[in-house]
């Protein structure tokens, strides 16, 4: 669950639905369009977090804080798990299986040193190289091909988790100034609208996951507006 802070609101994003808005924005890239393996990318990109639906319907808190477990803080266990998860349900599209595999294993990439992440690495790898091996491809081809899904991934939570801080990948800076993101260099000629479903509950502690749970039925949907803009002088 991504969890989107607004004005004495919370804005809840399921995982699914980032990525959904991360194929989105993609598919209006540029050089993505001459992909030779384009399809299968969106199709990356759009399910990579498939595994997330499961932890996303029954959100959790920290008891002692009370606030909401994001992506980002639900227990190893979980965020481990989703992985195999969102690789198997790609199973019939091995090349998107393999960059999903690859992704996990990159995303997070600081916890390679870390003990109780020992496992998860050699297990993604494996998993990657079975499903490139199906699909006849190649490690060099596959990793051009992520750039497409890291930047789609890194566009769409930019704005769900309304990061304070830009984010880069190769030559690519990405900044959020309100509901407006920036890509500099940006690929695109003219701004690009989007919106993305949220549910929105009161910013309290939640001191129970049955608590948050009804918080969440008597929530409201809203749907969260953005635009990529581009630079006027571009």
């Amino acid at each position: 669950m991504i969890v989107r802070p607004g004005d004495g609101v919370l804005h809840l994003i399921t995982q699914p639905n980032h990525a959904a808005l991360a194929r989105r924005l993609m598919e209006l890239w540029p050089s993505l369009g001459k992909a030779e393996r384009r399809r299968e990318i969106l199709t990356a990109i759009e399910h990579h977090d498939r595994g997330w639906a499961a932890p996303d319907a029954a959100p959790t808190v920290d008891p002692f804080t009370g606030t909401i477990r994001d992506f980002m803080h639900v227990p190893v266990d979980v965020r481990q798990g989703v992985w195999p998860a969102s690789v198997a349900a790609l199973a019939v599209a091995p090349w998107a299986a393999a960059l999903v595999a690859h992704h996990a294993a990159t995303v997070y990439d600081r916890f390679r040193d870390d003990p109780t992440w020992q496992a998860f690495f050699p297990a993604m790898t494996a998993l990657r190289d079975e499903h490139l091996s199906r699909a006849g491809g190649d490690l060099k081809a596959l990793v051009r091909d992520y750039v497409y899904v890291r930047l789609g991934d890194l566009l769409s939570l930019a704005f769900c988790t309304r990061a304070a801080e830009p984010q880069s990948l190769g030559p690519w800076t990405i900044r959020l100034d309100g509901a407006r993101l920036h890509v500099s260099p940006t690929p695109f000629v003219m701004d690009v609208t989007f919106a993305i479903e949220a549910r929105e509950i009161p910013d309290v502690p939640y001191r129970t996951n049955a608590a948050l749970a009804a918080a969440i039925a008597a929530g409201r949907s809203r749907a969260l507006e953005g635009v990529v803009a581009v630079d006027p002088a571009h």
